[in-house]
């Protein structure tokens, strides 16, 4: 088979004009197999032209999906596997990428934090479950943790909740409490910081109660009276979560009024 051309195209490409095919490379390829000083090869060379113009594809498109932002080494074997190619190749490419740095999971992991840090609201065991599932170990991790300053987390933790407890003034503090800890521990923040800071910013339950059960009565006041009333306000106030006997003694404290 006649090399008839070898031409130099963009991002160190190249188009060898083999008898009447035109086969676009890279340069990687033209110097693995030393095409610059052959004027023809044979069918074996041929072959691996292609099987060497097929790996490098992989690897480009593998090196573009990394450069999109900073990838483990379990999601690129994860994207690897997608392709149509053996284990010893994966197993190149992952060293060739280890080589440049493309792949480090220490490094992974300190970005990984930091964004979580700065860009998301999830607390440190999110952060720990999910490194862990992108296969880091669990040293890296802590030692990674332990550059962070934890203060930042519990401020960021403190303003959800605040957050949280001013968008929901008409529930009581049991309903709260229980909605709120179910909510901050699913985005993994400790379930002692939460409590601390859910007693250090919730009102007293009789300030609420009370200022709830006045919106109800004047809702209510010129529909029912009597017993019929008193059931609608109960029933108003057990669904936002307050108890009977809250709700009972608050009752009887008006009606003395």
């Amino acid at each position: 088979m006649q090399i008839n051309k070898i031409i130099k195209m963009k991002d160190n490409k190249y188009k060898i004009i083999i008898d009447d095919e035109n086969i676009i490379t890279y340069d990687n390829v033209i110097l693995d197999n030393e095409l610059l000083y052959k004027k023809s090869i044979d069918n074996n060379l041929y072959k691996k032209i292609l099987l060497d113009t097929s790996y490098y594809d992989i690897y480009n498109k593998t090196v573009k999906y990394i450069l999109k932002r900073r990838r483990s080494e379990k999601e690129i074997r994860n994207y690897l596997s997608k392709f149509d190619i053996n284990n010893k190749n994966i197993e190149s490419i992952i060293s060739k990428l280890k080589d440049i740095r493309l792949i480090n999971d220490r490094e992974y992991c300190k970005a990984y934090i930091n964004d979580k840090l700065y860009l998301s609201k999830e607390g440190i065991n999110k952060i720990k479950e999910d490194l862990i599932n992108e296969n880091i170990s669990i040293e890296e991790i802590e030692e990674e943790l332990s550059n962070i300053d934890k203060f930042l987390f519990n401020q960021r933790l403190e303003k959800l909740i605040i957050k949280k407890i001013n968008s929901n003034k008409k529930y009581s503090n049991s309903y709260l409490k229980q909605k709120i800890m179910s909510d901050m521990i699913g985005l993994g923040y400790d379930k002692d910081i939460i409590l601390n800071i859910l007693e250090s910013n919730l009102s007293s339950d009789n300030k609420i109660l009370e200022n709830e059960l006045n919106k109800a009565y004047d809702k209510l006041k010129n529909k029912y009276n009597g017993y019929e009333l008193e059931n609608k306000l109960k029933q108003r106030l057990v669904q936002k979560g307050f108890s009977v006997g809250q709700i009972n003694t608050l009752l009887q404290k008006k009606t003395e009024e």
